[in-house]
């Protein structure tokens, strides 16, 4: 079954899906909410969170039809995540009715209601950073799930000095208020970032990406040789939350950020994508009941002359994305300016059966020349749509419930976007959709979806992770 609500699309008898199968008969979005950004853009504005219509018989389809503007500057919303998930589901007393907004700089926490009126979200509360400093000793907020038990879980990746410090604000889910950290006394870990749990397999797995003082306004190499950047899954008991094991991913796991258990709550097995060296690793337990990560696909570095960052151009693999039936991996290399499809039927072998380039560095008519590429025999053209160029590359990700639409950004972080793509700051990012083939695999942009936000009212807006009420691939999870 598919029992959904007319609100949020979750189930009477509590928020999400029974199983991924029900989700994937859920009724089609017609709603997205996408954090936007002016930190380090020329526009002085407070960020915002945007509605976007995508229903195809609204006469606003396609447009931004709603605009929440946060109360303070410069907080950088990045990642959003809900109060209330599948984790939660057949408790009838819980509602997915907050989306969750950190303030990646700030470390100001917004729960924005999205019930009450989801074509115009409203604030709920918002907790300042003194009360994350002073109760956690926590900074820089990320990842936001819901987990078993009314709570909230927000991932934070650095101390209020911006050292690295990686552990975990706990929220109540109900009322936003801040009940303390989650990681047992003496359990944090240098590096964090993103996160992902299993209580069936008792484990939850966080991944790393740097200090936050080395990022914060640019990107620079000798911070990764100088061991500022991670290389490491790190694995917690999720009874205990204590740290049980360290997965070093060395030179081929640069930067793993985003990470995806299968949605199948019985397979003890998911992927990491790691942004600098471009590769994605399978972990996975072990039969002797630990965990351990394959590298399963690498992508090679371009040779160019042109590039700042010396002879090679390395893709940035940004974002993956898991489809619900567990069939399919996505993730999108941002300086390269490609998505690609994978079968994953064979979690140890991924097969590629798509992918489509929308921008990048490398382009046909772009500055930089391609002197030696192991995977294409010429470079690709640049997009346009409505006659805008896209500037950027494909970065953000979220596949609807049935697969069928795969929805992208362009804006990585705000800081990186001015340093790598100095045009993309200046003009703002876009959102496309791409039609996704779930038979055999294929990507084709849907030109009838797009918002060019760089049309937006107060100027051009970086644009950044796609949310939709009734729960989507990367927020839910099940026990």
């Amino acid at each position: 079954m598919a029992a959904t609500t007319e609100t949020h699309g979750c189930c009477k008898t509590g928020p999400g899906y029974a199983t991924p199968k029900d989700a994937m008969n859920a009724p089609k979005e017609k709603l997205l909410y996408i954090p936007c950004i002016y930190r380090n853009t020329p526009i002085d504005a407070h960020d915002y969170l945007a509605t976007v219509d995508i229903d195809e018989d609204s006469p606003t389809f396609s447009q931004v039809i709603h605009r929440l503007e946060m109360p303070n500057k410069n907080d950088e919303i990045h990642h959003s995540g809900w109060n209330a998930c599948s984790s939660c589901f057949g408790d009838p007393s819980k509602n997915r009715n907050l989306l969750i907004l950190p303030g990646l700089i700030s470390s100001r926490l917004h729960a924005v209601d999205v019930a009450t009126d989801p074509k115009a979200p409203r604030f709920f509360k918002i907790v300042e950073p003194e009360e994350v400093y002073k109760k956690t000793g926590l900074a820089f907020p990320h990842t936001t799930h819901c987990i078993p038990g009314g709570k909230i879980m927000i991932s934070c990746i650095g101390d209020p000095e911006g050292n690295e410090k990686a552990g975990y604000v706990l929220l109540d889910s109900d009322t936003f208020e801040l009940t303390g950290n989650w990681e047992a006394p003496g359990h944090t870990t240098r590096f964090g970032y993103d996160f992902w749990y299993q209580p069936r397999h008792n484990v939850m797995i966080s991944t790393e990406r740097g200090q936050p003082k080395r990022f914060l306004d640019r990107y620079d190499p000798e911070d990764v040789a100088n061991g500022f950047y991670g290389h490491s899954l790190n694995v917690y008991d999720w009874t205990t939350h204590e740290i049980i094991q360290n997965i070093d991913l060395g030179e081929d796991g640069k930067i793993p950020l985003e990470i995806r258990f299968l949605h199948d709550p019985a397979a003890a097995e998911g992927f990491v994508g790691c942004a600098l060296s471009s590769t994605v690793f399978r972990f996975y337990r072990t039969e002797a009941g630990t965990w351990n990560a394959d590298k399963v696909i690498s992508v090679p570095p371009k040779k160019v002359d042109g590039w700042f960052l010396g002879p090679e151009i390395d893709g940035i693999l940004s974002d993956i994305i898991i489809s619900m039936d567990d069939k399919f991996l996505y993730f999108s290399l941002w300086l390269h300016g490609d998505i690609r499809q994978y079968d994953i039927s064979d979690p140890k072998n991924p097969k590629l059966v798509g992918q489509i380039f929308l921008g990048g560095r490398v382009q046909s008519d772009g500055p930089l020349e391609v002197t030696e590429d192991l995977e294409l025999k010429s470079q690709p053209d640049p997009v346009f749509i409505d006659g805008k160029r896209v500037h950027g590359g494909p970065q953000m990700l979220q596949l609807s419930l049935d697969g069928k639409r795969l929805y992208v950004s362009t804006s990585l972080y705000s800081a990186w976007d001015k340093q790598f793509y100095p045009e993309l700051a200046k003009q703002g990012s876009f959102l496309m959709m791409l039609d996704v083939d779930t038979e055999k695999g294929g990507l084709t942009l849907n030109k009838k979806l797009h918002v060019n936000f760089g049309n937006e009212p107060k100027g051009p807006a970086l644009a950044h992770e796609v949310r939709y009420p009734g729960g989507d691939c990367t927020s839910d999870i099940w026990m």
